[in-house]
């Protein structure tokens, strides 16, 4: 805990002020912004919380920000100027709206945010809109409403993204045999479903012949082998993003040795699966971080080393997004920057294929990372399989 407190302290010190890499005039400027809440941590420059442990709404923005610091250090490496300025979107002190009112705020050229509040989105994108600076949403929680920005760059894809690109993976790999769609009722699921049909009704392709099953949160599992086949190889699809729901589903599936299956799952499945599941799982993600690479094992031993922690997916989606971005802001400025975001050049973990993503009337709504990896998952093996 001593140790969490001083990479805390750390953080504190440094959201305080700018960070400037050479004594001389600086032309390229970044701002940051991260949910880091460092109110509820310090009095003043006094750490309050004691011996025990960070809370854990603190802990993805603190492996964000530590992402990015580690990324500061390999661009000062390599030369470049810069200035960053990092901000803290849950300070009581300080809210975003009024750091936007700041005079400190001109000059910026790219931001770069992790968020986890949709209002916040709304707020920060609007005055990248209106000032004209590339803004790169790295994480959750996706566009936010966001409508007619044309400075707004999703990494972390949509929804509807996730589900096109499902639908097209199901065709591809698992059109054969017995398919099944398992839902619950609500909102949410009647959204997926509708992408799904909307899929079936549009594909240039052969649609898939699926059976839809509305389940209750408590089902049972001869409510499953109902609609499976001892004869068939089963796809099951899981139309829900209901964490209690999935987590019933994988443990029902994983019980049914009788039945060849692969369950096909949400986005947020990473985190959902246990390790002791056999049964072969597939899930969608915009992020995937091999851990047999050079790379991995170069910045998770430095990590190690400095904080004696284990590199998080955060950590990294926070490297990987002040690394490549600010690369692509220092070669091509912040206008030109939008002609190069898929470019292999500055490529660490993940190949983005960021395209604008227009509505009906042919009109930029934002730009989406249209990149998806298929993850699948055999107890603890995972890896890509596209």
């Amino acid at each position: 805990m001593q140790k969490l407190a001083s990479i805390l302290l750390f953080v504190f010190l440094f959201s305080l002020f700018s960070l400037k890499t050479k004594a001389q005039t600086v032309i390229n400027k970044i701002a940051v912004f991260a949910p880091l809440y460092i109110d509820s941590a310090f009095d003043g420059s006094n750490y309050k919380l004691g011996n025990n442990n960070l809370p854990k709404n603190m802990l993805p923005g603190l492996e964000f920000y530590n992402g990015i610091m580690m990324a500061i250090d390999s661009l000062k490496a390599e030369g470049y100027s810069f200035e960053v300025n990092i901000y803290d979107t849950k300070s009581s002190i300080e809210n975003i709206n009024n750091v936007l009112q700041k005079e400190e705020m001109k000059g910026f050229g790219l931001m770069i945010a992790s968020f986890n509040n949709r209002n916040e989105i709304k707020t920060l994108s609007n005055y990248a809109s209106v000032n004209k600076i590339p803004l790169i949403s790295a994480t959750y929680p996706n566009d936010g409403g966001i409508s007619n920005n044309h400075y707004f760059i999703l990494l972390n894809s949509t929804l509807r993204m996730h589900c096109k690109e499902l639908y097209k993976h199901i065709q591809q790999n698992y059109a054969i045999g017995n398919l099944v769609y398992f839902t619950r009722k609500g909102a949410i699921e009647n959204y997926i479903q509708s992408l799904f049909s909307e899929m079936g009704r549009t594909t240039a392709a052969i649609p898939l012949k699926i059976k839809t099953v509305e389940l209750t949160d408590s089902f049972s599992t001869k409510q499953i082998t109902d609609y499976l086949d001892s004869n068939k190889h089963n796809t099951i699809i899981c139309g829900s993003l209901d964490e209690a729901f999935g987590i019933r589903l994988i443990k029902t599936i994983n019980t049914l040795k009788n039945y060849r299956s692969v369950l096909i799952g949400m986005p947020t499945w990473d985190v959902l699966i246990p390790d002791d599941a056999t049964v072969e799982t597939v899930y969608s993600t915009p992020f995937y971080y091999a851990k047999n690479t050079t790379l991995y094992n170069s910045i998770s031993t430095k990590y190690k080393q400095t904080f004696n922690q284990h590199a998080t997916d955060m950590l990294l989606k926070g490297y990987e997004a002040m690394y490549y971005f600010s690369h692509l802001y220092f070669e091509y400025g912040s206008e030109l920057m939008f002609n190069h975001f898929s470019e292999n050049k500055f490529k660490l973990f993940n190949q983005f294929n960021i395209l604008p993503n227009k509505n009906t009337n042919n009109n930029i709504e934002y730009y989406e990372n249209n990149k998806l990896y298929f993850i699948k998952k055999v107890g603890n093996t995972i890896k890509a399989v596209n």
